[in-house]
Parts: C-alpha cells; structure tokens; sequence
C-alpha cells in the first residue's frame, strides 16, 4: 500500500527564492563607505553567492583590514540591517518563476512543510521576503545567525522543526532547495535530499554535475517539484 510521511522542504533565499536586484549588495557598499569611509564604486571585493552574511562580514573586514572582533561583527551587522530598508525600495526586487505557486502548493499539502535554510541574517531575510510579500510562508528556518559555515545551517533547522513542528525528520525526509553548490554542499551534509534550481549563477549543467538529487531550469512546473518530492517520499 502507498503511504505518505511527512517531508520537509528548507529553501534558500538569494537566487532561489528571490533576485533582488543587488539590494544587499548594495547595502554592503553603503556600509563600507559610510562605516569605513571606503568607495568602492558599485563592485564588492568578495563573493556572495551561496555564502552567509557572517562569512561574508568577515571577509570584508579582512580586506578593509578591520580586526574582526565579536564588538565589529555586531556594527557591521546592524549597520547592514539598518540600510536594508533604505535599498531594498530602490531595487526591481522580484520573485523567480513559479515560486508563489509552489509556496502555495506546498502550504496546502498536509503532509509537506517548508521553512528557510539561507545564508542571510534572519532579519535580514524578514526584510527581504517581507519586501515581495513571501516573509509568512515560513515559520522558522537556519540562518548566518546561527553559524558563519553554510554546512553546519541543516542542524539547526531540524532542531527548530522538532521544536516548531514536534517532528524529527530523518534526512531522507528532508529537501534543501538552492541554486548554488553551497546548497547542495549543504544538503548533502546532513544525508538531505537535495533540489538544485538554476535562477542564479549557475547553469543546470553546472548544478547537475555536482548530483543533487533533482535539477530544475527553473520552478514554473509546480507539479514537477511536488512530483519529486511525493515520488521520494511514497512507499
């Protein structure tokens, strides 16, 4: 006999979710040269992709060459969080294909839920998907909050659905949703599955050749990502 068990679907922000037209990025450039007094036109000397807010922070002190004490991570992040609100109504913030509906769809399926797993702040991501209008699809989640490695998130938010949920999903029970290899990474630490999207940086070939579970263009087929999902899930 067929049956289904509960499943859980962690999504990233930034690229998956979301393009939002380099408003953190921004933000951060703002940062730099308000708090350190650094122009550095409209090109950041690091890579955001895929990475936490943390990381990220660290690196960027690293080469301003500002010791990165716990004190200077703490301004650095409000002042990120400060300015979010300044760039984010400037930017052509905007959602990737499909991705309301599959929200939707899986909010109305009794045996699937979804929270975040994302390199962002946790208020950073509130400011973010509450910006085009996604923030209450998701009751909890894993954020740079929690740790600056990307691969030590999935933890947390197993913690947080037992918590939240009073489930404890076993990994093949879980799906991590992302665009870049930090996500399928990310996934693959905690025996997830996982669910590559190519909206961001990477192609579908690049993301297929790292084995993620399933690759998609993009999620404009709604019923072909909760196909994967059911199809792993039914016995």
């Amino acid at each position: 006999m067929s049956f289904m068990r509960d499943s859980l679907l962690l999504w990233d922000i930034d690229g998956t979710l979301v393009w939002m037209d380099r408003a953190g990025e921004r933000s951060l450039l703002l940062l730099i040269r308000e708090l350190y007094g650094r122009d550095l036109g409209d090109k950041l000397p690091v890579a955001l992709q895929g990475r936490t807010d943390t990381s990220i922070a660290r690196d960027i002190l690293a080469w301003l060459g500002v010791p990165a004490t716990p004190e200077e991570e703490l301004r650095f992040r409000d002042a990120y969080i400060a300015l979010l609100p300044r760039t984010l109504p400037a930017a052509n913030a905007k959602l990737h294909p499909g991705i309301r509906e599959a929200l939707d769809a899986v909010h109305a399926h009794p045996e699937i839920h979804q929270a975040l797993l994302t390199g962002n702040l946790q208020e950073g991501a509130r400011l973010k998907l509450s910006h085009v209008g996604i923030w209450d699809y998701f009751e909890f989640g894993a954020f740079a909050d929690d740790s600056s490695i990307r691969d030590e998130l999935g933890p947390f938010a197993l913690a947080r659905a037992k918590e939240k949920l009073g489930i404890e999903f076993p990994p093949e029970r879980v799906f991590i949703i992302g665009d870049t290899p930090h996500d399928i990474a990310c996934g693959k630490a905690i025996g997830a599955k996982t669910i590559a999207v190519a909206t961001g940086s990477y192609s579908v070939e690049e993301l297929a050749a790292l084995n993620p579970t399933h690759t998609f263009a993009d999620l404009s087929d709604t019923q072909a990502l909760l196909n994967v999902v059911l199809s792993s899930l039914s016995s």
